[in-house]
């Protein structure tokens, strides 16, 4: 469902015409040079494609231009080879778009002590180029990465990989469609928010739907197709129950919800245990595998982490490690072993999962409907991140928390869901009071393969207040960081 081969981010190198022809030609071979390797990089997960160097402001408002009206490309990287006079980008820059990297690099890797000469010197002037672009940048109060380093170094090369991750995110995002499958959970506030603002702001939208819009489609699922997704059942877990009727009905509710998502294009969707009118279960397994498929979920009507989640689900594509929606669930607070289960009825992405998952059915206590087929499973350990989004009334505002998952310390048996245990960085009580001071929400995407960075990258892209909780917090510099943005972004909005 996910595809990153098919964006692309379009390689752009400024100079001017004061170092002559010769020079410039020279600038426009180093050009592609630089763009075919960081097109061949594994890091780098997109098509880079190569422009001709731009060295006028005519010539920089019309790529512009076309970078916006092209629907693949999902952002710029920009290079300074020469000294590029930042005013001629100001054209440019006040109509762009699309999300914008500046790559501080040069082509030659050391200093030549025993050949430089002024020629040398004209030509390679990313040192104070760069600056005099960043500059612009800066004055025109434009949000982006930099990344400084030489292009053949595995760490640019990373952080490049990263930032277009996040930018294939955030072009996902634009058009998108998140189907509410009835509405919020009564009386929550977290989860909720201003869906208009965010259609603004983000430029997806989340259209609702009655619940028997949905079971209309669960009802005309051909008996035929339930069968064959049964046998794929068997092949993919280990069914340990004899309640073959109730997975069957999970297998027609997973076939009536993919139909309904596929034929609407939508890319992610809430459900509700409130808001079962027509179904005979709340829908587990088949939530479980659309998320494996790509598609972002929230449940109890969360919307934003609905959408987050899918964000997520495009940034870690091709990477090994899963994202789930996930819901800080239960703690264990013992003095040394301080950590939190995460979990949540049914709706675990078994991406995640450090096993083959098991399929069964057991009594879920709320909602009032059947019992409901599930998968349960363990997560492998390692390092993995939290994050959400919430609406504060008068801004989007993301948390994020790196943290380590770990193994449990004894067997679940009675637990009948997939779960994960993990230590938040930089610890339980610093991680929780910061993200309860900070307004978190009890629901997140949760991944193994996305990191701060890409999340820090993303919000940069869609203009939202990150906040980061990890190995350097300290909960006096948190306050006083709420604080400050609280100023900025009163400032912002008067601005």
């Amino acid at each position: 469902m996910i595809n990153l081969d098919q964006y692309e981010v379009w390689f752009v190198t400024g100079s001017q015409h004061l170092y002559g022809d010769e020079a410039l030609k020279q600038v426009d071979e180093d050009s592609k040079i630089i763009a075919e390797a960081l097109d061949k990089s594994d890091d780098i997960p997109v098509n880079v494609v190569f422009k001709p160097v731009l060295t006028t402001p005519e010539a920089i408002k019309n790529l512009i231009v076309d970078a916006n009206n092209e629907e693949n490309c999902v952002g710029l990287i920009t290079w300074m080879h020469t000294f590029s006079p930042a005013q001629m980008w100001i054209p440019g820059l006040k109509i762009l778009d699309k999300p914008l990297v500046h790559l501080h690099t040069q082509f030659n890797e050391k200093i030549p002590y025993e050949s430089i000469d002024m020629d040398f010197m004209n030509l390679n002037q990313s040192a104070h180029g760069g600056r005099e672009y960043g500059f612009m940048l800066s004055r025109m109060r434009m949000d982006r990465k930099v990344v400084v380093g030489h292009y053949k170094n595995d760490k640019v090369q990373k952080q490049l990989g990263t930032w277009t991750r996040s930018a294939c995110a955030w072009a996902d995002w634009q058009g998108m469609k998140v189907a509410r499958f009835g509405d919020n959970m009564r009386n929550v506030a977290v989860t909720e928010g201003d869906k208009v603002e965010a259609n603004i702001q983000f430029g997806y939208s989340v259209p609702g739907y009655g619940v028997g819009d949905l079971v209309a489609k669960v009802d005309a699922v051909a008996e035929s197709d339930i069968k064959a997704l049964l046998a794929d059942y068997e092949k993919e877990y280990n069914i340990n129950t004899e309640a073959q009727d109730s997975i069957k009905e999970a297998a027609r509710i997973e076939l009536g919800m993919r139909a309904f998502l596929e034929e609407g294009g939508f890319k992610a969707f809430t459900t509700n245990f409130e808001n079962l009118y027509g179904l005979k279960q709340l829908p587990g397994i088949a939530v479980q595998r659309l998320m494996a498929d790509g598609y972002g979920f929230g449940a109890e009507g969360d919307w934003k982490t609905a959408a987050l989640v899918r964000a997520m689900k495009v940034m870690s594509s091709g990477l090994e490690g899963g994202t789930s929606f996930m819901e800080f669930y239960t703690y264990n607070l013992e003095e040394d072993n301080m950590n939190v289960l995460g979990a949540h009825m049914l709706e675990l992405c078994p991406s995640i999962a450090s096993e083959k998952p098991e399929l069964d059915v057991y009594p879920l206590g709320i909602g009032g409907k059947n019992d409901p087929a599930r998968l349960i499973f363990n997560t492998n350990t390692g390092p993995g991140v939290n994050a959400t989004i919430m609406d504060m009334g008068n801004r989007f505002r993301m948390l994020i928390n790196p943290c380590d998952v770990i193994e449990p310390k004894a067997d679940l048996p009675n637990l009948p869901v997939a779960r994960v245990l993990w230590e938040p960085k930089p610890s339980l009580e610093v991680e929780s009071a910061a993200w309860i001071l900070a307004g978190g929400t009890h629901h997140t995407g949760f991944s193994m393969a996305v990191n701060t960075e890409h999340l820090e990258d993303f919000a940069t892209m869609a203009g939202i207040e990150a906040l980061i909780i990890d190995d350097d917090t300290n909960i006096r510099d948190f306050k006083k960081e709420l604080k400050w943005n609280e100023l900025y972004y009163a400032y912002k909005q008067g601005m």
